[in-house]
């Protein structure tokens, strides 16, 4: 079996005290609430991408992320897109927005309340599990797409 092309991205959930830090993000492609994240650079280790990438759109200083999970899917171009699922309480600095879109602490309980990503609830749910670790994006022969979590 041949060896495919990979997409390498990293997201976080950075939480304190019944909240979580969500990104209203700005893209076209795929508006919505979700967790702030991007890829990863050419020789970069995942844990200085998923700092970097914190730094980047929120302003925070995270520490000690924990890999908690993968989500993956095929591209149009048919390469698979990896984003490695971090989490952290860990974080000091003052929060601020980027280009990406507007960040913003919300209690958990307020969340449906936010014009979410399709996919958010199944992504929070693997970042709050100690079963699941994976979303996976299918797509069968007919061109339907589906997502399993394991």
């Amino acid at each position: 079996m041949a060896s495919e092309r990979a997409i390498m991205t990293v997201l976080c959930m950075v939480y304190r005290d019944g909240e979580i830090l969500l990104q209203d993000r700005v893209a076209e492609n795929l508006p919505g609430v979700t967790f702030p994240g991007g890829h990863v650079e050419r020789g970069e280790s995942f844990i200085e991408a998923v700092k970097r990438e914190m730094r980047e759109e929120t302003g925070l200083a995270i520490a000690n992320p924990r890999l908690c999970g993968v989500k993956q899917s095929q591209s149009a171009d048919g390469e698979r897109y990896v984003a490695l699922l971090f989490k952290t309480a860990e974080f000091s600095g003052d929060l601020s927005s980027s280009a990406e879109g507007t960040m913003r602490w919300i209690r958990r309980e307020d969340v449906d309340s936010y014009p979410l990503v399709p996919d958010f609830h199944e992504l929070l749910a693997v970042f709050d599990s100690d079963e699941l670790q994976e979303f996976m994006y299918r797509t069968g022969e007919d061109g339907s797409t589906w997502f399993e979590l394991h």
